[in-house]
């Protein structure tokens, strides 16, 4: 079976099977994953950009190669391939759970119950929950809903386009280094810079398709699109900008402005702000109905890219194959033509160069 239909069966398998189960709740890879990163942090943590390049190098490499060394050992187990692709999409991504942490938060917020809000924020998102009231607790939710489209779904169904399973594998570290390590604490301003920065790379493709998709399926694309042009790079993040906007235009709310982490506060410019509404509860659950439905799209897109780029590969390869033998043809024709005897004692056979003309070029 080809690479880009093993990528087309799995995929499509493991956000089935992401839709359907969640997350698990023990012995979650990504969990693992995170546990073995702390470790190596452990031992390498010095205040240096260096040593953090090396944290990174040893964690996210080390988890594309082994998912590198995987694939290639079931490369001709086509059904092995499937269950491999399948097995890694379903780890990386984190859509269902996504939903389900924010619907139980707005569930809260629609009940009257802000502290029960509070307790649950800290799953979705780090901000500190005890500095915000109602429609604080509402937008960050919202907020984080956007932004985890892109990290959690969008882009890792890219980087499984691109790589395979390494792409998914290596885009989820990428990832969850950033979210461990990649922010501007004493402790990571230096250390954490590199998987901040690869994080921001690995995210870029993902965010933009995420902002595009939003404008397609969010029922506002004008709104969408005016806020992605207009607020987009006023944001502190390359990728979260446009993700945020492009989903606050298409909801029709306002997203940014003050914003705490730990006790520290940030003051945000304000996505969408000339057009949208403070957001509210019931705005929570239309992001998660706008998330799911970009995820959709966003495997659509994934697949039939890559079954494209497969069809486009085996054309060129095709026709360099039929032009080589025709060169050989072209080569071998004067030569019998010119030569009577030579065209009486092959008619009866097959010429050499003809055998080749037949088998599927390799």
């Amino acid at each position: 079976m080809r690479a880009d239909r093993i990528f087309a069966y799995g995929a499509t398998a493991g956000l089935i099977g992401d839709l359907l189960l969640g997350d698990p709740r023990r012995g979650h890879p990504v969990a693992a994953f995170g546990r073995a990163a702390a470790g190596v942090e452990r031992r390498l943590w010095r205040d240096h950009r260096g040593w953090g390049a090396l944290h990174t190098l040893v964690c996210a490499g080390g988890a594309a190669g082994g998912a590198a060394l995987a694939s290639r050992a079931l490369r001709r187990h086509p059904a092995a391939s499937v269950a491999l692709t399948a097995a890694a999409t379903w780890s990386v991504v984190g859509g269902t759970s996504l939903g389900r942490e924010a619907r139980s938060i707005g569930d809260a917020l629609a009940a009257g119950d802000l502290e029960l809000a509070r307790e649950r924020l800290p799953r979705l998102c780090g901000r500190d929950p005890q500095s915000l009231d109602g429609p604080q607790i509402a937008r960050a939710v919202v907020e984080s809903v956007a932004e985890n489209t892109s990290d959690a779904v969008v882009g890792a169904l890219v980087w499984g386009a691109l790589g395979g399973v390494p792409g998914l594998v290596g885009f989820r570290a990428a990832n969850t280094l950033d979210a461990m390590v990649g922010h501007k604490s004493p402790r990571y301003r230096r250390y954490g810079w590199a998987s901040a920065r690869l994080d921001d790379l690995a995210g870029w493709p993902g965010a933009r398709l995420t902002a595009l998709l939003a404008v397609t399926a969010g029922g506002r694309p004008r709104g969408a699109v005016r806020a992605w042009r207009a607020d987009a790079a006023k944001h502190p993040s390359p990728n979260a900008g446009p993700v945020e906007a492009s989903f606050a235009g298409a909801l029709g709310v306002r997203l940014g402005g003050t914003l705490a982490y730990g006790g520290r506060v940030e003051h945000r410019p304000v996505l969408n702000g000339e057009t949208g509404r403070a957001v509210e509860p019931a705005d929570i659950e239309r992001a998660v109905r706008l998330s799911r439905r970009v995820s959709a799209l966003a495997l659509g897109v994934s697949v039939a890219a890559r079954l494209g780029a497969g069809f486009a590969a085996r054309r060129i390869a095709g026709t360099s194959a039929t032009g080589t033998r025709t060169a050989g043809a072209r080569t071998h024709g004067p030569g019998l033509s010119g030569s009577r005897l030579a065209g009486t004692q092959l008619s009866g056979s097959r010429p050499a160069g003809s055998r080749l003309s037949g088998r599927r070029p390799t």
